[in-house]
């Protein structure tokens, strides 16, 4: 049986985007989800607890354990636990959101988190300074919280969802050089705003594609 590229979701939604994006970019490569929602949801409620990164960990390892080449977690807010869990291989797992980082990094040093979820701001904001320290650079790093907006994507209307995220970008931008949409939901949002005068980061195709590189190096 051929080795998969493993994804671990937080809600269904992300598989259509995944395997869109597969299909462009790799089509070859055999592809799994799994979806586990509870995961953001005792994140939202009581933060990355010990009990919750063994449950990360266990989904991780059982994944691992199957026919797993590289595992990526799309969630930011529980993609440091995942990207850390111990799974005894030599096969990978990576957070969907560190190609980003590291790019952000690159381009600029004022960088503007921006988020739909509080529970994202911190795993971002780490992962970001964590980039930034591999290169020895220092950035800023502004919080754009968009909170209001994801009740409209609890109900399903992406169009809401994005519009208002747009919103709170361009509201957001003057005062940056490169924006991190934080969680992979929002990516969308870049659409809606094309006149914003610096880059937008999303990080399913970045992700994608440094997951598609570890990928063809160990499967």
């Amino acid at each position: 049986m051929a080795r998969t590229l493993t994804f671990l979701h937080t809600s269904p939604v992300h598989i259509a985007t995944f395997d869109r994006l597969l299909a462009e970019l790799d089509p070859g490569i055999p592809v799994k989800h799994i979806v586990d929602e509870s995961l953001l949801r005792d994140a939202r409620a009581g933060g990355l607890s010990a009990d919750l990164a063994q449950r990360i960990a266990e989904t991780v390892a059982a994944a691992m354990a199957g026919d797993a080449a590289v595992v990526v977690c799309t969630c930011s807010t529980i993609g440091g636990c995942a990207e850390q869990a111990p799974h005894g291989t030599d096969r990978r797992v990576m957070r969907i959101d560190r190609a980003m980082a590291e790019q952000a990094v690159a381009i600029g040093s004022r960088i503007i988190i921006a988020a739909a979820l509080r529970s994202t701001l911190t795993p971002t904001r780490e992962l970001i300074l964590d980039a930034a320290n591999w290169v020895g650079k220092e950035v800023t790093l502004i919080e754009a919280l968009c909170e209001e907006a994801w009740a409209h994507f609890e109900r399903g209307d992406h169009g809401a969802y994005l519009a208002v995220i747009a919103a709170c970008l361009r509201q957001a931008a003057p005062a940056g050089d490169v924006v991190v949409l934080a969680q992979a939901s929002m990516a969308g949002a870049a659409a809606y705003c094309p006149d914003l005068p610096i880059p937008i980061l999303s990080s399913p195709r970045l992700g994608l594609e440094a997951a598609i590189q570890a990928y063809r190096a160990v499967a």
